[in-house]
């Protein structure tokens, strides 16, 4: 069998989707070569927006279009919450955020015997983490790993928890045999992922916390460098940087969680801190890795966000001064209750919201790029173009530098200049 898989959303989705891959490669099935003509399409869609939303339903209609003679099977966020809009969109095969290895035995059915199905649950109702084969989507250098699944947060816009169900963890002592696993099969990096990866463990007995899992991983496979995913600023604490500053192997990058620099509008997100425990966290992970690289997701023009409000953002992304900041206008998203919230802004508003605090994350960017020239990083090199290489830091910069045949090697690299968005740099070490 031949298939194509299209994915939309986070790196759970990426890990989902690499873990579909491994396991129809298993069944003897293959990715399509350019010109083929595949027998099955596979999309793994995301909800966490009305965009999103909007950009699944295309990819669905697009790729029915496209492969009129294919199974078409579409599983994720966006199915497991609107699978009748699927259906009427030519999806022949409806899963949602479950059962991935059931998936795969469905769409082998459908591909012989031309009948598909739905197979959706309740995501409140699961107790038990989806164990799925770790690795990396094909074409990439580094490795992904879910430990955790399912969220209980309930801020007021998103729909994922009613899409995802309650927190499951993955046992620590699986984590580290299939990091293991990933460093004997030459992966150099290892990307820790879930839906709300600070929750993890308090479903296990003992109640490991993340920590825990990550120096597990961190003893089990000694040469993996590990990238933790987006990280809730309340689960930063003393001990918790101390932990990872131990391990020696975790990356100098960390992505928190913001949304918004206002504590009015935290507080109407329903998100579990203020402006100043974020913070304090920001100032013990630079306190523990010098340097570090602190990235965020900022919602703007949220229901009843005031002018002031905006404000106060703005002058906490500059306070803080991250050197990456994903900037969202606020999408409404049916079923959240920010949806039903008054004081909608209109598009213009948050538009000219969102390019504002844009060009404050371009200057912080800048400063902290610039801030990086002088220094030594190790980077990860992953792409050739050119004539010459790129890969990420340990800060999770894109670094470029000249050399021959850098796929997937760890080296040191001083460096000499920015480029746009990119450090350059000169190798200063043989292969580690």
């Amino acid at each position: 069998m031949r298939y194509i898989i299209y994915t939309l959303g986070c790196k759970v989705n990426q890990y989902e989707t690499q873990a579909i891959e491994t396991l129809l490669g298993e069944h003897g099935h293959r990715a399509c070569a350019a010109g083929e003509t595949a027998d099955a399409v596979i999309v793994n869609t995301c909800a966490v927006t009305a965009e999103a939303g909007r950009k699944s339903r295309q990819a669905i209609h697009r790729l029915r279009e496209e492969n009129p003679n294919a199974i078409v099977a579409v599983s994720g966020c966006y199915s497991q919450l609107s699978p009748d809009t699927a259906e009427k969109l030519g999806a022949d095969i409806i899963y949602g955020t479950a059962d991935r290895v059931k998936l795969v035995e469905t769409i082998e059915r459908a591909v012989q015997t031309g009948e598909g199905g739905q197979s959706l649950d309740k995501p409140f109702e699961r107790r038990i983490f989806e164990e799925l084969p770790a690795g990396a989507v094909s074409g990439h250098t580094r490795a992904l790993l879910k430990i955790q699944d399912g969220c209980v947060n309930f801020c007021t816009y998103c729909i994922i928890p009613y899409t995802r169900g309650r927190v499951r963890s993955l046992p620590p002592e699986i984590a580290a045999k299939q990091a293991s696993e990933l460093e004997k099969k030459g992966y150099r990096e290892l990307v820790i992922t879930g839906i709300e990866i600070a929750s993890y463990g308090v479903d296990l007995e003992g109640k490991p916390d993340l920590a825990d899992v990550v120096t597990e991983i961190a003893t089990a496979a000694p040469n993996l460098r590990l990238r933790l995913g987006s990280l809730e600023p309340s689960i930063i604490d003393e001990r918790f940087c101390a932990r990872l500053a131990e391990c020696g192997s975790v990356c100098r990058h960390f992505h928190l969680s913001l949304q918004s620099g206002c504590d009015e509008t935290l507080k109407a997100m329903n998100r579990k801190y203020d402006t100043a425990r974020f913070f304090k966290a920001v100032e013990l992970l630079r306190r523990y890795f010098p340097g570090c690289g602190l990235t965020c997701d900022v919602i703007v023009g949220f229901p009843g966000e005031s002018e002031e409000n905006q404000q106060s953002t703005l002058a906490f992304l500059e306070k803080v001064g991250f050197s990456d900041a994903h900037i969202f206008p606020y999408s409404r998203r049916p079923g959240t209750p920010a949806d039903k919230m008054e004081n909608q802004l209109d598009r213009a508003t948050k538009a000219k919201r969102a390019k504002q605090a844009k060009a404050v994350a371009e200057r912080t960017r800048t400063a902290y790029l610039e801030s990086a020239v002088g220094t030594t990083l190790p980077v990860l090199f992953e792409t050739e173009e050119n004539g010459a290489w790129q890969g990420h830091s340990d800060t999770y910069v894109l670094v470029r530098a000249e050399g021959e045949n850098l796929r997937g090697e760890l080296r040191d690299v001083y460096i000499t200049g920015v480029s746009g968005e990119i450090l350059v740099g000169k190798i200063i070490d043989s292969a580690k």
